[in-house]
Protein backbone atom coordinates (compact mmCIF):
# COMPACT_ATOMS: atom_id res chain seq x y z
CA UNK A 1 0.00 0.00 0.00
CA UNK A 2 2.81 2.41 0.89
CA UNK A 3 4.49 1.83 -2.49
CA UNK A 4 1.18 2.40 -4.31
CA UNK A 5 0.60 5.65 -2.43
CA UNK A 6 4.12 6.82 -3.30
CA UNK A 7 3.52 6.12 -6.98
CA UNK A 8 0.19 7.96 -6.90
CA UNK A 9 1.84 10.93 -5.20
CA UNK A 10 4.52 11.11 -7.89
CA UNK A 11 1.98 10.79 -10.67
CA UNK A 12 0.05 13.74 -9.26
CA UNK A 13 2.82 16.04 -8.09
CA UNK A 14 6.13 15.01 -9.72
CA UNK A 15 5.55 12.74 -12.75
CA UNK A 16 8.92 13.64 -14.24
CA UNK A 17 10.68 12.03 -11.29
CA UNK A 18 8.70 8.82 -11.66
CA UNK A 19 9.84 8.32 -15.24
CA UNK A 20 13.33 9.68 -14.78
CA UNK A 21 16.16 7.49 -16.12
CA UNK A 22 17.63 5.89 -12.96
CA UNK A 23 21.05 5.49 -14.60
CA UNK A 24 21.84 8.44 -16.89
CA UNK A 25 24.31 7.82 -19.69
CA UNK A 26 27.46 9.86 -19.15
CA UNK A 27 29.59 7.86 -21.60
CA UNK A 28 30.12 10.92 -23.83
CA UNK A 29 32.49 12.30 -21.18
CA UNK A 30 35.00 9.50 -21.83
CA UNK A 31 36.23 11.10 -25.06
CA UNK A 32 37.37 14.34 -23.42
CA UNK A 33 40.68 13.00 -22.09
CA UNK A 34 41.11 9.97 -24.34
CA UNK A 35 43.99 11.68 -26.17
CA UNK A 36 45.99 12.46 -23.02
CA UNK A 37 48.97 10.19 -22.46
CA UNK A 38 50.70 9.29 -19.17
CA UNK A 39 54.17 10.59 -18.33
CA UNK A 40 56.68 8.80 -20.64
CA UNK A 41 59.66 6.80 -19.39
CA UNK A 42 62.26 9.31 -20.60
CA UNK A 43 60.65 12.03 -18.48
CA UNK A 44 61.05 9.89 -15.37
CA UNK A 45 64.73 9.38 -16.25
CA UNK A 46 65.16 13.14 -16.69
CA UNK A 47 63.59 13.71 -13.27
CA UNK A 48 65.95 11.18 -11.71
CA UNK A 49 69.01 12.86 -13.21
CA UNK A 50 67.78 16.28 -12.08
CA UNK A 51 67.39 14.94 -8.56
CA UNK A 52 70.86 13.37 -8.74
CA UNK A 53 72.41 16.71 -9.74
CA UNK A 54 70.55 18.45 -6.93
CA UNK A 55 71.76 15.89 -4.38
CA UNK A 56 75.32 16.29 -5.65
CA UNK A 57 75.13 20.09 -5.37
CA UNK A 58 73.81 19.80 -1.82
CA UNK A 59 76.41 17.23 -0.77
CA UNK A 60 73.83 14.49 -0.13
CA UNK A 61 74.60 10.82 -0.55
CA UNK A 62 71.09 9.62 -1.32
CA UNK A 63 67.37 10.31 -1.46
CA UNK A 64 65.04 7.66 -0.02
CA UNK A 65 61.26 7.43 -0.30
CA UNK A 66 58.56 4.91 0.43
CA UNK A 67 55.95 4.13 -2.26
CA UNK A 68 53.82 7.26 -2.54
CA UNK A 69 53.64 10.58 -4.36
CA UNK A 70 57.37 11.32 -4.38
CA UNK A 71 58.40 7.82 -5.41
CA UNK A 72 55.67 7.98 -8.06
CA UNK A 73 57.11 11.25 -9.36
CA UNK A 74 60.64 9.87 -9.72
CA UNK A 75 60.05 6.20 -10.47
CA UNK A 76 56.35 5.49 -11.13
CA UNK A 77 56.22 3.82 -7.70
CA UNK A 78 52.90 4.93 -6.22
CA UNK A 79 51.19 3.83 -3.06
CA UNK A 80 48.67 1.88 -5.13
CA UNK A 81 51.47 0.10 -7.03
CA UNK A 82 52.92 -1.12 -3.71
CA UNK A 83 50.86 -0.75 -0.55
CA UNK A 84 52.70 0.19 2.63
CA UNK A 85 53.08 -2.40 5.38
CA UNK A 86 55.31 -3.04 8.37
CA UNK A 87 57.90 -4.46 5.93
CA UNK A 88 59.67 -1.51 4.27
CA UNK A 89 60.16 -1.33 0.52
CA UNK A 90 62.27 1.73 -0.28
CA UNK A 91 63.14 3.69 -3.40
CA UNK A 92 66.79 4.76 -3.12
CA UNK A 93 68.42 7.21 -5.55
CA UNK A 94 72.13 7.96 -5.35
CA UNK A 95 74.13 10.34 -7.57
CA UNK A 96 77.28 9.30 -9.40
CA UNK A 97 79.65 10.66 -12.08
CA UNK A 98 79.65 8.84 -15.43
CA UNK A 99 82.48 8.51 -17.97
CA UNK A 100 81.53 11.85 -19.51
CA UNK A 101 81.79 13.59 -16.14
CA UNK A 102 78.03 13.97 -15.90
CA UNK A 103 76.04 13.51 -12.70
CA UNK A 104 73.58 10.66 -13.22
CA UNK A 105 71.13 8.72 -11.06
CA UNK A 106 71.50 5.18 -9.77
CA UNK A 107 68.29 3.49 -8.63
CA UNK A 108 67.95 0.79 -6.00
CA UNK A 109 64.81 -0.70 -4.49
CA UNK A 110 65.14 -2.25 -1.05
CA UNK A 111 62.77 -5.21 -0.93
CA UNK A 112 61.85 -8.03 1.44
CA UNK A 113 63.53 -11.16 0.09
CA UNK A 114 60.31 -13.11 -0.30
CA UNK A 115 58.83 -10.19 -2.29
CA UNK A 116 61.85 -9.72 -4.59
CA UNK A 117 60.26 -11.31 -7.65
CA UNK A 118 57.15 -9.18 -7.31
CA UNK A 119 59.24 -6.04 -6.77
CA UNK A 120 61.22 -6.73 -9.94
CA UNK A 121 57.97 -6.78 -11.91
CA UNK A 122 57.27 -3.13 -11.03
CA UNK A 123 57.55 -0.90 -14.13
CA UNK A 124 60.30 1.42 -12.88
CA UNK A 125 61.84 3.62 -15.60
CA UNK A 126 65.60 4.02 -15.31
CA UNK A 127 68.53 4.80 -17.60
CA UNK A 128 70.53 1.94 -16.05
CA UNK A 129 69.62 -1.37 -14.46
CA UNK A 130 67.73 -1.08 -11.20
CA UNK A 131 69.30 -3.04 -8.35
CA UNK A 132 67.22 -4.81 -5.71
CA UNK A 133 69.02 -5.24 -2.38
CA UNK A 134 67.05 -7.82 -0.44
CA UNK A 135 66.53 -8.28 3.28
CA UNK A 136 65.45 -11.59 4.81
CA UNK A 137 62.96 -11.60 7.65
CA UNK A 138 65.64 -12.06 10.33
CA UNK A 139 67.79 -9.15 9.07
CA UNK A 140 67.74 -5.40 9.73
CA UNK A 141 66.30 -3.88 6.53
CA UNK A 142 67.80 -0.49 7.27
CA UNK A 143 71.33 -1.86 7.48
CA UNK A 144 70.77 -3.47 4.09
CA UNK A 145 69.47 -0.16 2.71
CA UNK A 146 72.46 1.79 4.01
CA UNK A 147 74.87 -0.75 2.56
CA UNK A 148 73.40 -0.02 -0.88
CA UNK A 149 74.45 3.65 -0.70
CA UNK A 150 77.95 4.29 -2.07
CA UNK A 151 79.84 7.30 -0.71
CA UNK A 152 77.82 7.51 2.46
CA UNK A 153 80.92 8.41 4.46
CA UNK A 154 80.74 11.95 3.13
CA UNK A 155 77.04 12.67 2.79
CA UNK A 156 73.67 13.25 4.39
CA UNK A 157 70.65 11.12 3.46
CA UNK A 158 67.55 13.05 2.40
CA UNK A 159 64.22 11.31 2.93
CA UNK A 160 60.69 11.92 1.72
CA UNK A 161 59.01 14.23 4.24
CA UNK A 162 56.00 11.89 4.30
CA UNK A 163 58.08 8.87 5.30
CA UNK A 164 56.73 6.97 8.31
CA UNK A 165 58.56 7.73 11.55
CA UNK A 166 59.64 4.16 12.29
CA UNK A 167 61.30 3.92 8.85
CA UNK A 168 63.13 7.23 9.29
CA UNK A 169 64.23 6.16 12.79
CA UNK A 170 65.46 2.84 11.45
CA UNK A 171 67.57 4.54 8.80
CA UNK A 172 69.04 6.97 11.32
CA UNK A 173 69.97 4.13 13.66
CA UNK A 174 71.58 2.24 10.79
CA UNK A 175 73.84 5.13 9.74
CA UNK A 176 74.79 5.98 13.32
CA UNK A 177 75.37 9.30 14.98
CA UNK A 178 78.00 10.42 12.50
CA UNK A 179 75.49 10.95 9.68
CA UNK A 180 72.19 12.74 9.31
CA UNK A 181 68.91 11.42 7.97
CA UNK A 182 66.73 14.48 7.34
CA UNK A 183 63.66 15.49 5.37
CA UNK A 184 64.50 16.69 1.89
CA UNK A 185 64.98 20.49 1.75
CA UNK A 186 63.08 22.98 -0.38
CA UNK A 187 65.53 22.58 -3.28
CA UNK A 188 64.39 18.97 -3.60
CA UNK A 189 60.71 19.58 -2.81
CA UNK A 190 60.43 22.16 -5.58
CA UNK A 191 61.40 19.58 -8.19
CA UNK A 192 57.95 18.04 -7.75
CA UNK A 193 56.09 21.18 -6.76
CA UNK A 194 56.84 22.94 -10.05
CA UNK A 195 54.90 21.15 -12.76
CA UNK A 196 56.19 20.45 -16.26
CA UNK A 197 54.22 21.06 -19.46
CA UNK A 198 53.41 17.33 -19.59
CA UNK A 199 52.00 17.41 -16.10
CA UNK A 200 49.98 20.55 -16.72
CA UNK A 201 48.36 19.01 -19.80
CA UNK A 202 47.21 16.00 -17.76
CA UNK A 203 45.97 18.24 -14.95
CA UNK A 204 44.09 20.50 -17.36
CA UNK A 205 42.15 17.61 -18.82
CA UNK A 206 41.45 16.04 -15.41
CA UNK A 207 40.03 19.30 -14.06
CA UNK A 208 38.13 20.11 -17.25
CA UNK A 209 36.38 16.75 -17.33
CA UNK A 210 35.62 17.06 -13.61
CA UNK A 211 33.77 20.30 -14.27
CA UNK A 212 32.02 18.77 -17.28
CA UNK A 213 30.95 15.90 -15.02
CA UNK A 214 29.42 18.29 -12.49
CA UNK A 215 27.51 20.01 -15.31
CA UNK A 216 26.26 16.72 -16.74
CA UNK A 217 25.16 15.46 -13.33
CA UNK A 218 23.45 18.78 -12.49
CA UNK A 219 21.20 18.35 -15.52
CA UNK A 220 19.79 15.23 -13.83
CA UNK A 221 19.14 16.90 -10.47
CA UNK A 222 15.76 18.19 -9.35
CA UNK A 223 14.00 19.72 -6.38
CA UNK A 224 13.43 16.87 -3.92
CA UNK A 225 16.54 14.87 -4.81
CA UNK A 226 18.58 13.55 -1.88
CA UNK A 227 22.21 14.48 -1.27
CA UNK A 228 23.16 10.82 -1.65
CA UNK A 229 21.44 10.65 -5.03
CA UNK A 230 23.25 13.77 -6.22
CA UNK A 231 26.53 12.33 -4.97
CA UNK A 232 25.90 9.10 -6.91
CA UNK A 233 25.15 11.06 -10.08
CA UNK A 234 28.41 12.99 -9.88
CA UNK A 235 30.43 9.88 -9.02
CA UNK A 236 28.88 8.06 -11.98
CA UNK A 237 29.79 10.94 -14.29
CA UNK A 238 33.37 11.12 -13.03
CA UNK A 239 33.83 7.38 -13.44
CA UNK A 240 32.29 7.45 -16.91
CA UNK A 241 34.76 10.23 -17.78
CA UNK A 242 37.62 7.82 -17.07
CA UNK A 243 38.82 9.26 -13.77
CA UNK A 244 40.00 6.94 -11.01
CA UNK A 245 39.79 7.17 -7.22
CA UNK A 246 36.85 9.56 -7.48
CA UNK A 247 35.58 11.43 -4.44
CA UNK A 248 32.40 13.50 -4.13
CA UNK A 249 30.93 15.76 -1.46
CA UNK A 250 27.34 16.84 -2.15
CA UNK A 251 25.61 19.18 0.29
CA UNK A 252 22.35 21.10 0.15
CA UNK A 253 21.32 24.36 1.81
CA UNK A 254 22.46 24.72 5.44
CA UNK A 255 24.35 21.41 5.30
CA UNK A 256 26.94 23.16 3.11
CA UNK A 257 27.83 25.41 6.06
CA UNK A 258 29.96 22.50 7.28
CA UNK A 259 32.61 22.48 4.53
CA UNK A 260 33.14 18.72 4.59
CA UNK A 261 29.58 17.71 5.30
CA UNK A 262 27.14 16.96 8.07
CA UNK A 263 26.37 13.29 7.57
CA UNK A 264 22.67 13.84 6.84
CA UNK A 265 20.89 13.05 3.60
CA UNK A 266 18.90 16.22 3.06
CA UNK A 267 16.40 16.54 0.24
CA UNK A 268 16.85 19.58 -1.98
CA UNK A 269 14.44 22.42 -1.28
CA UNK A 270 13.76 25.28 -3.69
CA UNK A 271 15.56 27.66 -1.33
CA UNK A 272 18.72 25.52 -1.24
CA UNK A 273 21.97 25.88 -3.07
CA UNK A 274 23.62 22.66 -4.24
CA UNK A 275 27.30 22.39 -3.29
CA UNK A 276 29.37 19.74 -5.08
CA UNK A 277 33.07 19.31 -4.31
CA UNK A 278 34.65 16.50 -6.29
CA UNK A 279 37.62 15.12 -8.16
CA UNK A 280 39.46 12.08 -9.39
CA UNK A 281 42.79 11.12 -10.87
CA UNK A 282 44.04 10.91 -14.45
CA UNK A 283 47.38 9.13 -14.95
CA UNK A 284 48.02 9.75 -11.26
CA UNK A 285 47.28 13.50 -11.28
CA UNK A 286 44.38 14.71 -9.18
CA UNK A 287 41.56 17.12 -10.00
CA UNK A 288 39.58 19.25 -7.54
CA UNK A 289 36.57 21.39 -8.49
CA UNK A 290 33.76 22.84 -6.36
CA UNK A 291 30.57 24.45 -7.54
CA UNK A 292 27.78 25.97 -5.49
CA UNK A 293 24.82 26.36 -7.82
CA UNK A 294 21.07 26.69 -8.19
CA UNK A 295 18.71 24.66 -10.35
CA UNK A 296 16.34 26.25 -12.82
CA UNK A 297 13.43 25.84 -10.39
CA UNK A 298 15.36 27.10 -7.36
CA UNK A 299 14.25 30.18 -5.43
CA UNK A 300 17.41 31.25 -3.65
CA UNK A 301 17.06 33.97 -0.96
CA UNK A 302 18.55 37.33 -1.92
CA UNK A 303 21.09 37.26 0.94
CA UNK A 304 22.41 33.91 -0.22
CA UNK A 305 22.75 35.18 -3.77
CA UNK A 306 24.73 38.15 -2.44
CA UNK A 307 27.02 35.75 -0.57
CA UNK A 308 27.55 33.76 -3.75
CA UNK A 309 28.58 36.90 -5.63
CA UNK A 310 30.96 37.90 -2.82
CA UNK A 311 32.67 34.50 -2.89
CA UNK A 312 32.88 34.71 -6.69
CA UNK A 313 34.51 38.14 -6.40
CA UNK A 314 37.01 36.85 -3.82
CA UNK A 315 37.96 33.94 -6.05
CA UNK A 316 38.67 36.27 -8.96
CA UNK A 317 40.68 38.74 -6.89
CA UNK A 318 42.79 35.93 -5.44
CA UNK A 319 43.54 34.59 -8.92
CA UNK A 320 44.53 38.06 -10.13
CA UNK A 321 47.00 38.33 -7.21
CA UNK A 322 48.79 35.02 -7.76
CA UNK A 323 51.78 35.84 -9.96
CA UNK A 324 55.31 34.45 -10.02
CA UNK A 325 57.19 35.90 -7.06
CA UNK A 326 54.11 36.55 -4.91
CA UNK A 327 54.10 35.34 -1.28
CA UNK A 328 51.40 32.70 -0.85
CA UNK A 329 49.99 34.44 2.24
CA UNK A 330 49.31 37.54 0.15
CA UNK A 331 47.00 35.60 -2.15
CA UNK A 332 45.06 34.23 0.80
CA UNK A 333 44.86 37.74 2.22
CA UNK A 334 43.50 39.23 -1.02
CA UNK A 335 40.52 36.86 -0.92
CA UNK A 336 40.06 37.29 2.84
CA UNK A 337 40.00 41.10 2.68
CA UNK A 338 37.34 40.91 -0.04
CA UNK A 339 35.06 38.76 2.11
CA UNK A 340 35.81 40.82 5.23
CA UNK A 341 34.86 44.00 3.36
CA UNK A 342 31.59 42.35 2.37
CA UNK A 343 30.81 41.73 6.04
CA UNK A 344 31.33 37.97 6.18
CA UNK A 345 34.99 37.69 7.22
CA UNK A 346 34.30 35.59 10.31
CA UNK A 347 32.62 32.97 8.12
CA UNK A 348 35.61 32.37 5.84
CA UNK A 349 37.05 29.73 8.14
CA UNK A 350 39.71 27.87 6.13
CA UNK A 351 42.78 28.68 4.04
CA UNK A 352 42.26 29.86 0.49
CA UNK A 353 43.88 26.90 -1.21
CA UNK A 354 46.34 24.06 -1.45
CA UNK A 355 48.90 22.82 -3.91
CA UNK A 356 47.70 20.04 -6.20
CA UNK A 357 49.32 17.48 -8.49
CA UNK A 358 50.05 13.85 -7.68
CA UNK A 359 48.31 14.54 -4.37
CA UNK A 360 45.02 16.31 -3.84
CA UNK A 361 46.62 18.43 -1.12
CA UNK A 362 50.35 19.13 -1.39
CA UNK A 363 52.75 21.96 -0.71
CA UNK A 364 52.90 24.87 -1.06
CA UNK A 365 49.64 26.18 0.42
CA UNK A 366 47.78 29.46 -0.03
CA UNK A 367 47.31 30.36 3.63
CA UNK A 368 47.93 33.11 6.08
CA UNK A 369 51.23 32.90 7.90
CA UNK A 370 53.04 31.25 5.00
CA UNK A 371 56.16 32.80 3.49
CA UNK A 372 56.39 30.39 0.53
CA UNK A 373 57.01 32.07 -2.81
CA UNK A 374 54.85 31.30 -5.84
CA UNK A 375 56.96 30.22 -8.81
CA UNK A 376 56.36 29.29 -12.43
CA UNK A 377 54.97 25.76 -12.58
CA UNK A 378 53.28 25.87 -9.19
CA UNK A 379 49.64 24.76 -9.14
CA UNK A 380 46.99 25.55 -6.54
CA UNK A 381 43.31 25.40 -5.72
CA UNK A 382 41.54 28.75 -5.37
CA UNK A 383 38.54 28.08 -3.11
CA UNK A 384 37.20 30.87 -0.92
CA UNK A 385 34.03 30.20 1.01
CA UNK A 386 31.44 31.58 3.41
CA UNK A 387 29.88 29.19 5.93
CA UNK A 388 27.05 30.35 8.21
CA UNK A 389 25.98 27.35 10.27
CA UNK A 390 22.28 26.65 10.20
CA UNK A 391 21.78 28.89 7.15
CA UNK A 392 24.01 28.55 4.11
CA UNK A 393 27.41 27.53 2.80
CA UNK A 394 28.99 28.74 -0.43
CA UNK A 395 32.34 27.64 -1.89
CA UNK A 396 33.71 28.04 -5.41
CA UNK A 397 36.85 26.20 -6.41
CA UNK A 398 38.94 26.11 -9.56
CA UNK A 399 42.57 25.07 -9.71
CA UNK A 400 45.19 27.11 -11.53
CA UNK A 401 48.87 27.00 -12.46
CA UNK A 402 51.52 29.63 -13.04
CA UNK A 403 52.48 29.67 -16.72
CA UNK A 404 55.87 30.31 -18.32
CA UNK A 405 55.17 34.06 -18.25
CA UNK A 406 54.53 33.97 -14.51
CA UNK A 407 50.77 34.46 -14.86
CA UNK A 408 47.95 32.44 -13.23
CA UNK A 409 45.86 30.33 -15.61
CA UNK A 410 42.80 28.29 -14.58
CA UNK A 411 43.10 24.58 -15.29
CA UNK A 412 39.37 24.68 -16.11
CA UNK A 413 39.59 27.67 -18.49
CA UNK A 414 39.31 25.36 -21.52
CA UNK A 415 35.71 24.52 -20.63
CA UNK A 416 34.58 28.04 -19.78
CA UNK A 417 35.48 28.49 -16.11
CA UNK A 418 35.00 30.34 -13.88
CA UNK A 419 31.28 30.48 -13.18
CA UNK A 420 29.64 33.89 -13.46
CA UNK A 421 26.24 33.30 -11.80
CA UNK A 422 24.76 30.60 -9.53
CA UNK A 423 22.93 29.22 -12.58
CA UNK A 424 26.14 29.11 -14.64
CA UNK A 425 28.05 26.00 -13.60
Amino acid sequence: MAVLLSVLYLLLFDPARLFRNPAPDFSHLASHCAHVQPIPADSFVARQDTLARTLHELGAAAYIAEPGANAAFYANLSGSAWHLSERPLLFILTPSVDDNNRIVANISVLTPSFEATRAKLLPLPSAADVTYPEWPEDADPYQVAVSAIPGLKSGTIFIDGAMRTFVADGLQKAVGGGHKVVSAPVEVKRLRERKSTEEIEIMKCANEVTLLSIRAAAEEMYIGIHESEARALVANALTSAGLKDVSVISLFGPNAALPHGSGTDRTLAKEDFVLVDCGGSLHGYVSDVTRTFALEDSRIPAEHLDIWMLVWEAQGIALATAFNGTITADVDRAARVTIETGGYGEYFTHRLGHGIGLEGHESPYLRGGSDDIILTGHSFSDEPGVYIEGKVGVRLEDCFYIDENGRPVLLTAGVGAPSTTPWDI
